[in-house]
């Protein structure tokens, strides 16, 4: 099973929107998808239409000891697209995994106990922070994917998280990469946007996707539906330009993955 985490230290930059969305567009084409809700405000499982009544089982009992991800994963309503839905619990979990032996590697440890074949890629919708809850996600992940709001504030928060990254490379897990920076919120006409863009580029190079997530109001309407926008609406903005950068993940992941 492929891991990704989707993460960024910074809110507001289309995170979760990126991981329901990628999850939907995988799933769609035939991919056996595990999509894990690892903030505590739950973004992603709302945003799937899972309510509170039905996250009997969550990614906090996971990460605790108490449930196996087998056991906790709940079906979404997109065909093959399971989710390990959040809790409120999980804001008290890093209090109570600080004294766990390998609290880093909660998560991997539960990830490499689940049923072999299951799922083909699993996705890691991180919370906007470094703490415990990303460290796991980071450790338990063989690939980052960094959705990056095309604005001035989130370059600085970007060197941040490379740096976090780096930590976590020589500490924990030594074949984490970078798969991709995936702008997003972009205006055309704003022409911040357009220079927030040529910087990481120049920067970071091939490393940024070629697609470019557009602000889009439908985007932002799709999760109060309890629906991925490429279900809301598949033919806006938005939608197309997910089901570009989704092409261009798979292109990225190793070779074994074309045949899932």
């Amino acid at each position: 099973m492929i891991r990704v985490a989707i993460a960024n230290q910074k809110g507001g930059v289309g995170k979760t929107t990126t991981a329901i969305n990628l999850a939907t567009a995988l799933a769609a084409v035939g991919w056996k998808v595990l999509l894990i809700d690892l903030d505590p405000q739950g973004n992603a499982s709302t945003g799937l239409g899972v309510p509170q009544s039905k996250r009997e089982r969550s990614s906090y009992d996971v990460l605790i000891g108490s449930a196996s991800v087998a056991d906790s994963v709940i079906p979404s309503r997109v065909p093959r697209l399971d989710l390990l839905p959040a809790t409120v619990d999980l804001s008290g979990a890093e209090i109570e995994m600080v004294g766990m032996d390998d609290r880093a590697r909660r998560l991997e440890k539960s990830l490499d106990a689940a049923p072999p074949g299951r799922w083909d890629i699993c996705l890691m919708d991180c919370p906007p922070s470094l703490g415990l809850l990303t460290v796991n996600g980071l450790v338990a992940a063989r690939h980052l994917l960094v959705p990056l709001q095309s604005e001035f504030f989130a370059l600085e928060g970007l060197s941040q998280l490379l740096q976090t990254v780096e930590r976590i490379r020589v500490a924990f897990n030594p074949d984490l990469s970078i798969l991709g920076i995936a702008l997003t919120m972009f205006d055309r006409r704003n022409r911040l946007s357009s220079q927030v863009s040529d910087d990481v580029r120049a920067c970071l190079g091939k490393v940024v996707f070629d697609t470019v997530v557009p602000r889009n109001v439908r985007l932002s309407e799709a999760p109060s539906h309890g629906l991925p926008a490429l279900i809301y609406d598949l033919k806006c903005p938005g939608s197309e330009a997910y089901v570009r950068l989704a092409r261009e993940l798979i292109a990225r992941l190793p070779r074994q993955a074309e045949a899932a």
